[in-house]
């Protein structure tokens, strides 16, 4: 039973079956860039900046601006409600 309940975490561990690579932990500094992953980066880096031109500047809409009113009577404020002392405790 224990080895049924096992066999999933020891197949999910690393080194077993394909390789999964390399997994960074914590403190360790990351590996170093070859030119190409620094080329590849700044290419998105570029597209990304482009992409963000490309988007519309439109002004802040207000979609419920239709349905209030400028000239809608607003309720009056009800003044507090008293409390009052039964016996010897306040409720």
């Amino acid at each position: 039973m224990i080895a049924l309940l096992a066999a999933p975490a020891f197949a999910s561990a690393q080194g077993f079956g394909q390789n999964q690579g390399h997994v960074q932990q914590a403190g360790e500094k990351p590996a170093e860039k070859s030119r190409q992953e620094i080329e590849a980066d700044k290419e998105a880096e570029r597209a990304y900046h482009k992409s963000l031109s490309n988007i519309p500047d439109h002004a802040v809409s207000d979609p419920w601006g239709n349905v209030r009113s400028e000239t809608a009577p607003k309720a009056a404020a009800k003044p507090p409600a008293k409390r009052t002392k039964i016996g010897d405790t306040a409720h």
